[in-house]
């Protein structure tokens, strides 16, 4: 009984540790300024190992060739059959998954170019804290106190398995781009070991998350938008008019789903952290 309340304590301090700050509401210029820069450090690939991003940039430039492809494929077949103004709208919604690609792929492969043959920075500090718990997907968070402040890294959780739970000083060795952690070193001894509970399921949800939106809104756009394009609708304006407007309704629609998830799984993190 008291191992499980030490485990269940710990697994709440974990998600303590990646709840976002609940502080006064961030103002327009603020939020911007945030953007900003985690599209600078990469956006959702920050913290992966440059050699994985650039595999799924490739993987992404393929992607969008197709695309592009499918739509040639479409302007030149179907206005034959539909007219131009259709063909031209069902050729619309393909362009959404190579928006998609460039917004989330392409400030990550950009730094993942640079940080593959530079040096990594070293980062030497006493050890806050380590959890396998992360909002990105696969990896840990590894929390260090430096001259600067309390920084935070993503961390492979196979790195994380040598930081026990004593604090001690730690050197990280970190791309100066992408932040990913190639190293992790201990100075001093490993006195208490770190134990981590398992992570709970509603965490594993919240990763997945911001990979399953933007294939989504895609996959459902493409399908609003060329199932009304390809249907027998005799008037072409009209025609290309409902088949834009589908598409963006079922892409919408997607995009509310998916707030509502997101909002609703962060109300079920904080509902299990511990109250003070």
């Amino acid at each position: 009984m008291g191992k499980k309340r030490v485990q269940t304590r710990q697994m709440r301090q974990q998600m303590r540790k990646v709840q976002p700050k609940a502080g006064a509401a961030a103002g327009t210029g603020q939020t911007r300024r945030q953007r900003e820069r985690y599209v600078q450090a990469g956006g959702m690939l920050q913290g992966y190992a440059p050699d994985l991003v650039i595999r799924i940039g490739y993987i992404a430039v393929g992607i969008a060739v197709a695309c592009i492809l499918i739509i040639a494929a479409i302007l030149i077949f179907v206005p034959p059959l539909y007219g131009l103004p259709v063909a031209i709208a069902a050729s619309i919604a393909w362009v959404l998954p190579i928006a998609l690609l460039a917004s989330f792929i392409a400030p990550g492969f950009r730094l993942a170019l640079k940080d593959r043959k530079a040096e990594g920075r070293l980062v030497q500090g006493q050890l806050v804290g380590a959890s396998m718990v992360s909002t990105s997907m696969g990896l840990g968070m590894l929390m260090v106190q430096t001259r600067g402040g309390v920084e935070q890294y993503l961390v492979p959780p196979a790195r994380l398995k040598q930081v026990p739970g004593n604090q001690v000083n730690v050197v990280l060795t970190v791309t100066p781009n992408l932040r990913h952690v190639r190293s992790v070193g201990v100075m001093g001894q490993r006195m208490v070991p770190r134990v981590d509970p398992p992570v709970p399921p509603v965490m594993k949800r919240l990763q997945q998350l911001p990979l399953i939106t933007p294939i989504a809104l895609g996959v459902a756009a493409i399908v609003g938008d060329d199932a009304v394009a390809l249907s027998p609708i005799p008037n072409q304006p009209v025609h290309a008019a409902l088949a834009v407007v589908a598409g963006t309704a079922l892409a919408a629609a997607v995009y509310g789903v998916s707030t509502f998830l997101q909002r609703r799984l962060m109300k079920e993190v904080q509902a299990q952290l511990p109250k003070n």
